[in-house]
C-alpha cells in the first residue's frame, strides 16, 4: 500500500510580553492584567483560536519548558497544497501563502459577531509549503513585534513549522450497513483492499455473531459477553449490529460488534450519556478474536444537539485500565470528523471539537510529544468522515490513517472497522421516534 502525501502545519509555543507604560491611561487595560488570546487563520481552513500566556517584559528569551504547547494544527492534503501554492490553477500567481494571526487582549467571545477582545496587532508568516512535502521546515521561531509602534510595541512569541505526514486513505464504496467494498485512494487511483459484511447477531445469551467465522466463535463469545450486557433490556433499543472487515482473499482481518445495546433512557427517546451504547473493535490473534478498542456513543442533551463519543484502547493485561484516545462530540445535523489526534491541542484541522485525550502528555517535550509509558500512539493517528442526520443520501465514509500506525493489513483494517462503528453510531443514536434505514432493521422487526 502506497500512502498519500500530507503536510502537518503546526503553530505553538505562544507567549506575549508588553512593556510597562510609565503613565498608563486610566481607561486602558494592560494586557498583563487581562487574559490574551489569538485567532489563527489559513486560507480556506476553519479559524482556530488559542490562549496566549503572558511573560514578564524583563525576560529576553523564551523560557525552556514554559508554555511549550501546541496551539493550532492544519492537516494539508495534496489538493490543499496545490491550491495554496498555486499549482491547482493555470492563472495563479507565485505568491507564497501566509499564516495570519490576530492577537487580542481580553476574554474570548463574540457579541453580534464581533470579537469582544481588544486587538493588539496582526502577524503574517510566509509559508513555503512545497518544501515541506519532503522535509521538516521551520518558518518562524522567536519573538516578533505586534502593533504599529516599534519601541512600545508588544512582542509575540511563536513557532510555526511544517513536516511531512503521509497517510493511507480509504473510502467505503457505500454505507457500512450495505456491506460495501473499501478502496484505497491515492490521487486518481482507487484500488479495492477490503470488503465489509454487515449482519445482525442472533438473540442468544452469548450474542454470537453470524458474521464471524466458526473457528473464532468461542473466542468471540467470550469477549462479547465480558464487555457487553447479556441481559435483555425492555423498551426501545437497537442491538446486535456487527460488521466484519475481510481482505481480498476473504480472510477476516477486523470486526466491530455492538456489545451494549443503544437503549432509550426512561421517559425519553434518546440514548443518554449515563447509559451509552458500546462497540467492541476486534482483531484476529492466536486463532481467535482479541479486543483492541472500545467505542461508546450517546446523544447529548441541550441546544447543541450532538453525538458524544469516547474511544479507548484495551490493554493486553486485564488488570490495566483502558487508554482514552478520543472523547468529543459530533453535530447530529452536520456530522463532521471522528478524529484521534494526540498532538496536544486536539483541534486538528476540522471543527470536530475534539478534546485533549487522556494519554496526551500536555506541555511535555516538543509540542506535547512527550513519551507516555503505556501509549504507543503519538501525533495524528486517524480521522474518519461522519455524515449527519440531515443527509439526503448517505455519503460513503472516508478514512485517513497515519503511516506510523500501520505495520500490517490488520492495523489498517482495525481503523476501518472503528470508522464503520462510528458511522453506524450516528444511526444508532437517532431519536427512537425516527425510523432507521431498512438495512439497519432486522428482518423480523417491522417497526424499526
Amino acid at each position: 500500500m502506497d500512502p498519500c502525501p500530507f503536510v502537518r502545519l503546526t503553530v505553538g509555543n505562544l507567549a506575549l510580553k508588553t512593556p510597562v507604560a510609565a503613565k498608563p491611561a486610566r481607561s486602558a487595560v494592560h494586557p498583563s492584567s487581562s487574559p490574551c488570546f489569538c485567532i489563527i487563520k489559513l486560507k480556506s481552513f476553519p479559524l482556530q483560536n488559542a490562549v496566549v500566556p503572558y511573560i514578564p517584559p524583563e525576560i529576553t528569551q523564551f523560557p525552556d519548558g514554559n508554555s511549550q504547547s501546541l496551539a493550532a494544527t492544519f492537516h494539508l492534503s495534496k489538493s490543499d497544497l496545490d491550491r495554496l501554492t498555486g499549482k491547482a490553477s493555470l492563472f495563479s500567481t507565485s505568491q507564497k501563502p501566509q499564516l495570519k494571526i490576530s492577537v487580542y487582549s481580553g476574554r474570548r467571545g463574540a457579541t453580534c459577531g464581533v470579537n469582544s477582545g481588544r486587538l493588539l496587532g496582526k502577524i503574517s508568516v510566509n509559508l513555503d509549503l512545497a518544501a515541506a512535502e519532503s522535509r521538516a521546515v521551520i518558518f518562524h521561531n522567536g519573538w516578533i513585534n505586534v502593533g504599529r509602534e516599534t519601541k512600545s510595541a508588544a512582542q509575540f512569541h511563536l513557532n510555526v513549522k511544517a513536516e511531512p505526514d503521509p497517510r493511507f486513505v480509504f473510502q467505503f464504496d457505500g454505507a457500512p450497513e450495505c456491506s460495501p467494498q473499501v478502496f484505497q485512494i491515492r490521487g486518481n487511483i482507487r484500488q479495492p483492499v477490503f470488503t465489509c459484511k454487515f449482519s445482525f447477531r442472533t438473540g442468544d445469551r452469548n450474542q454470537r455473531s453470524r458474521s464471524l467465522p466458526s473457528e473464532h466463535s468461542n473466542g468471540a463469545r467470550t469477549w462479547l459477553s465480558s464487555f457487553g450486557s447479556e441481559r435483555e433490556r425492555p423498551g426501545k433499543e437497537r442491538k446486535g449490529w456487527s460488521i466484519t472487515i475481510h481482505d481480498l482473499s476473504g480472510s477476516p482481518v477486523a470486526a466491530a460488534s455492538m456489545v451494549t445495546p443503544f437503549v432509550a433512557s426512561p421517559g425519553s427517546d434518546r440514548v443518554s450519556r449515563s447509559n451509552p451504547g458500546c462497540w467492541l473493535i476486534l482483531r484476529p490473534g492466536d486463532g481467535t478474536w482479541k479486543p483492541w478498542g472500545r467505542l461508546e456513543s450517546w446523544r447529548e442533551r441541550g441546544s447543541a444537539d450532538g453525538i458524544g463519543y469516547r474511544f479507548e484502547l484495551i490493554p493486553d493485561s486485564a488488570a490495566a485500565a483502558g487508554i482514552v484516545l478520543a472523547d468529543s462530540t459530533l453535530s447530529c445535523s452536520k456530522g463532521g470528523k471522528f478524529v484521534i489526534d494526540l498532538s496536544g491541542n486536539g483541534n486538528g484541522a476540522t471543527a470536530s471539537a475534539a478534546s485533549s485525550p487522556g494519554c496526551s502528555p500536555r506541555g511535555s517535550g516538543d509540542f506535547g510529544y512527550g513519551l507516555w509509558p503505556y501509549c504507543m500512539y503519538r501525533g495524528f493517528v486517524m480521522s474518519a468522515s461522519v455524515e449527519g442526520e440531515g443527509k439526503t443520501g448517505k455519503m460513503a465514509p472516508m478514512v485517513e490513517v497515519s503511516v506510523q500506525q500501520v505495520n500490517c493489513t490488520e492495523d489498517a483494517a482495525a481503523f476501518v472497522a472503528l470508522s464503520a462503528a462510528m458511522d453506524l453510531s450516528m444511526d444508532a443514536c437517532r431519536l427512537f421516534s425516527q425510523k432507521l434505514r431498512k438495512e439497519l432493521c432486522p428482518p423480523q422487526d417491522l417497526m424499526c
